[in-house]
């Protein structure tokens, strides 16, 4: 329990601290910002900042923080060390530049961000990367609450027409049309906080639900090991798996909405970097009850292992029973529920946005949000029946999501370095993690099973990923270096 609590502390102080330096690097002022200056009262609407930092973590989280760090903990507790200095050394970063940026620039969306500072190329390559991202969350998010809901209902006895992932499959997706089809604060400025509280409670019952129930958490020195049953490596298969937990593409696709209803600049910490920071802190409970609850043979998380092979939906309601008991995992359960569906809607709608700025569709017109709604939660729908029918795995799905997630991160925390360096300003608190983040995500393809690893040569192959993931953020870390004069 000492080195958890020894990693929230890292999150709580690195917020206060390292926060507030990459805060001052940026410089916020006191500009107009796009939420007053536009206005359109559908996407630019001036919110709170309570409620932006709530939306902010709703958007961002899901699943994400929970079903990752639990299969992180597969790894063992090595995974609150990547927990907790990835959320403030990078993911902390990465989000509150790709909200700033955006909030800089009239609220495009990231793949215009990054455009505007890695060229019209790589913008091309975002605007494609990004619509396919964020069509895949908003699928992994629509599917897995709907497995949940039957969960729960079949441990209740229901059955017939209302015990099928189909049928919630549908009511979901019928949601997310309507979310991500009218004004922002008609339903997600005013339901969102209060589901953010249900999921910061939710973390809370279960931190306090398992030394309650007598679980002890391990410590990292003395695990500080690889424990995956399957031999799979630490580096960087963990660095992926946990994505949402410590650095996510996906906050820099959910971060321009906020932007565009920033009131003032020095919102942004709070607002950006403040959520990152709870989620990491939330995925830190969640990853420490995969690896405290579960058995282990052998020194090896099998236990957890065989829990998450019933489905992400039976391992979280299963660590929700076991450290809450009856009374509160109807709490939990409707957070679980609810808060995927939450990042589910906004995925859909930043994908509109993002296919708006492209095409420079003007989306005050109902019109024009319809012919977007209609071809974007068309291609989902697809998707997530595709998984229910069982012609699409859920499985492969969330694996290509996890590394497209870090891969999207890698780039845009070069667009704040380009930035930055741009700016004459410290550019250094971008580019180490983006070279860091380049070597993870190049890794991975190389050997993962649904990349490259898919030739038996490559599977696995340390020898060869490991070189050139560090050989590819040499040199792309050269090519900034030489770009941006910087010494």
């Amino acid at each position: 329990m000492i080195s958890l609590i020894i990693c929230f502390a890292i999150i709580i102080t690195g917020y206060l601290t390292y926060g507030k330096v990459v805060e001052k690097i940026f410089g916020p002022d006191d500009r107009e910002t796009p939420a007053v200056a536009i206005n359109d009262g559908v996407d630019y609407v001036v919110l709170p900042r309570w409620k932006l930092f709530l939306i902010q973590l709703l958007n961002i989280a899901g699943l994400g923080p929970i079903f990752g760090a639990m299969q992180g903990a597969l790894w063992g507790p090595v995974v609150f060390l990547w927990i907790a200095f990835g959320t403030v050394l990078v993911g902390g970063v990465h989000d509150y530049f790709s909200g700033m940026l955006s909030e800089r620039n009239r609220g495009v969306s990231i793949s215009e961000v990054t455009g505007i500072y890695l060229g019209e190329t790589m913008k091309n390559v975002m605007r494609v990367f990004s619509v396919i991202l964020l069509i895949m969350v908003g699928t992994v998010f629509a599917v897995g609450p709907a497995g949940l809901i039957v969960t729960l209902l079949k441990s209740a006895g229901i059955s017939g027409l209302f015990v099928s992932t189909s049928f919630w499959l549908a009511i979901i997706l019928a949601y997310y049309f309507t979310a991500t089809f009218i004004s922002v604060d008609a339903i997600i400025g005013k339901i969102y906080p209060v589901f953010g509280v249900c999921l910061i409670v939710m973390a809370v019952g279960v931190a306090i639900g398992m030394p309650g129930h007598g679980y002890q958490v391990p410590e990292v020195f003395s695990n500080f090991r690889n424990m995956h049953p399957g031999g799979t490596p630490v580096w960087s298969f963990l660095f992926i798996t946990v994505a949402c937990g410590a650095v996510s593409g996906f906050h820099a696709t959910q971060s321009p909405l906020m932007a565009r209803c920033i009131k003032s600049e020095k919102q942004g910490r709070s607002v950006f970097y403040g959520a990152m920071a709870a989620e990491g802190l939330i995925a830190l409970v969640w990853a420490a009850a995969g690896c405290a609850i579960y058995e282990k043979s052998g020194g090896l998380s099998t236990g957890l292992q065989e829990t998450l092979s019933g489905g992400q939906s039976a391992a979280i309601y299963d660590v929700c029973v076991k450290t809450m008991g009856k009374v509160g995992v109807m709490l939990a359960m409707i957070g679980v529920i609810v808060c995927p569906i939450t990042s589910g809607d906004t995925a859909f709608r930043s994908a509109r946005l993002t296919l708006a700025d492209w095409l420079n569709l003007d989306q005050s017109k109902w019109t024009n949000r319809l012919k977007l709604c209609i071809p974007v939660l068309g291609v989902g729908a697809f998707l997530g029946f595709g998984n229910t029918l069982g012609f699409l795995s859920y499985q492969v799905i969330w694996r290509y999501f996890s590394w497209s997630n870090q891969t999207l991160a890698m780039i845009v925390l070069w667009a704040g370095a380009a930035y930055l360096a741009k700016n004459k300003k410290n550019c250094w608190i971008g580019a180490v993690p983006a070279a860091f983040m380049s070597a993870v995500s190049v890794t991975y393809f190389m050997m993962a099973p649904e990349c490259l690893g898919l030739i038996p040569l490559f599977r696995n192959n340390r020898m060869i990923a490991y070189p050139v993931g560090i050989l590819a953020a040499a040199f792309l870390l050269a090519v900034f270096i030489k770009r941006t004069g910087k010494k």
